[in-house]
C-alpha cells in the first residue's frame, strides 16, 4: 500500500483538493469500478468497506442526536464487516463518534478521517449507489462533499439487475418482459433522484456515463479529475488496479473463461426485440434525456396500457417505500445482512469513559 507524507485532513479545510468524493449512481452502473479507479489513482484513503448510515442503521435505531441511539449503531458497526475493513481498533473511533457524531454525515467524516489519518493519505472518497437517494443529507451533513454520479445505459441496466436478482418487481410483473420494464423504470427512478439533488449543487455534482469511462477513459479520467482537483493519472490506475480493476465484478463474469466479455450494450444482443421495445416505451425518454439512442421508431415503442400503468405505479411505489423507511418505524425492519455482522459484540465501554455529555 502507497502512504502519502501530507498533512492529515480535517473538516475545516477549504482547498477542493481536500474535499471528500462521493460516488454514486443506480447500481449495476460501474460505481464499484469508478470508486476503484479514483483509489488506484493515489492520494486517497483505501478503504473498501460498507457503511450504510443512512440506508440501514439510522432507520434501524434512530437519529444519531441521541446518545443511546449512537450507542447501539456504535455496536452494531462494530460487529460490521465494514468495520473490520478499517483495520483499526473499536478504540481509535469510539471518542470521537461519541464526541462528534450527531448526523450520518459526522459518522461518514469522522469514520473515513480517522482511516485516512492513519494511513497519511491526502483525502478519502465514498462508494454507495444509493447516496443517489440520500444526495441532500449528506450535502447538509458534509458541506463540502463532491458528488460524481455515472450513470449507464438503462437497458443494460435492467438486463444485468434482473440477472442478479438484484430488484424486486411486484408479484404480478415477473415475467420476463414485464420484469424489465420494472427494472428499467427502477433506473430511470434513481437516475433522475440523483440529477434532480445534482441541480441544487451544480458546482460540486457532476456526471460520468458508464460507456464513456470504458471507451475513454484517459479522458474521462481527466475531466473528473479537474472536477475534485486530483491528479488521475490512467496509467498509475492501471499499474494499480485496485479491486474491481483486477478482478471483475460483473453479472456475466461466469462467462468470462469461455469469451471475452463486452459490457457495453449487451441488451442489443441478449434481449429480445419485444423486451427491447416495451423498455424503450417506458423510458425512451429518460433513455435520450441522458444521451443514449433509441433503437426502435416511435411507431414500434407505442405504451400498452400495461406499460402506461406500470409507469404510474413503480415511481410512486418507490416513492412512498422509501419514505417510510426512512420516516416512520418501518425503518426499524431494515435488512441488516448486508453488514455482515460478526456473531461475537465489541466491547465499547471506552467510548463512555471518553464522552461528553450528549
Amino acid at each position: 500500500m502507497v502512504r502519502f507524507s501530507v498533512p492529515l485532513p480535517t473538516p475545516t479545510r477549504n482547498a477542493r483538493k481536500y474535499f471528500p468524493v462521493f460516488v454514486m449512481g443506480c447500481h449495476r452502473s460501474g460505481t464499484n469500478l469508478l470508486y476503484d479507479m479514483l483509489l488506484s489513482s493515489g492520494g486517497f484513503a483505501i478503504y473498501r468497506g460498507y457503511l450504510p448510515i443512512y440506508k440501514i442503521m439510522i432507520p434501524r435505531y434512530g437519529s444519531m442526536s441521541s446518545r443511546a441511539n449512537r450507542e447501539k449503531i456504535v455496536a452494531t458497526w462494530f460487529r460490521s464487516k465494514g468495520f473490520r475493513r478499517t483495520g483499526l481498533g473499536p478504540e481509535q473511533f469510539s471518542p470521537r463518534i461519541e464526541n462528534e457524531c450527531r448526523t450520518g454525515g459526522d459518522f461518514i467524516r469522522v469514520v473515513l478521517d480517522t482511516v485516512a489519518q492513519q494511513q497519511h493519505a491526502q483525502r478519502w472518497a465514498f462508494y454507495d449507489p444509493d447516496n443517489v437517494l440520500h444526495f441532500r443529507k449528506v450535502k447538509k451533513d458534509i458541506p463540502n462533499a463532491l458528488f460524481v454520479h455515472i450513470i449507464r445505459d438503462g437497458r443494460d441496466i435492467a438486463l444485468s439487475l434482473k440477472k442478479m436478482g438484484g430488484f424486486a418487481p411486484l408479484p404480478w410483473d415477473r415475467d420476463d418482459t414485464n420484469s424489465l420494464v420494472a427494472t428499467a423504470l427502477y433506473w430511470q427512478w434513481m437516475v433522475n433522484h440523483g440529477r434532480e439533488a445534482g441541480r441544487l449543487f451544480p458546482a460540486d455534482y457532476t456526471e460520468i456515463r458508464y460507456e464513456d469511462l470504458i471507451t475513454n477513459p484517459r479522458e474521462t479520467l481527466g475531466k473528473l479529475g479537474s472536477f475534485i482537483d486530483h491528479n488521475i493519472d490512467y496509467d498509475r490506475v492501471q499499474q494499480a488496479g485496485l479491486g474491481s480493476l483486477s478482478k471483475t465484478n460483473s453479472s456475466f463474469r461466469e462467462e468470462a473463461a469461455t469469451e471475452k466479455l463486452n459490457p457495453l450494450g449487451r441488451w442489443k444482443e441478449r434481449l429480445s426485440a419485444k423486451d427491447i421495445a416495451a423498455i424503450e416505451s417506458a423510458v425512451g425518454a429518460c433513455l435520450e434525456e441522458n444521451g443514449y439512442q433509441l433503437s426502435l421508431p416511435a411507431s414500434e415503442r407505442r405504451l400498452s396500457p400495461r406499460t402506461s400503468l406500470m409507469r404510474e405505479v413503480y415511481p410512486a411505489f418507490l416513492g412512498g417505500k422509501f419514505w417510510l423507511k426512512m420516516n416512520t418505524a418501518v425503518g426499524r425492519l431494515a435488512n441488516m445482512s448486508a453488514l455482515e455482522l460478526a456473531d461475537e459484540p465489541v466491547p465499547v465501554a471506552k467510548m463512555a469513559s471518553h464522552s461528553k455529555p450528549s
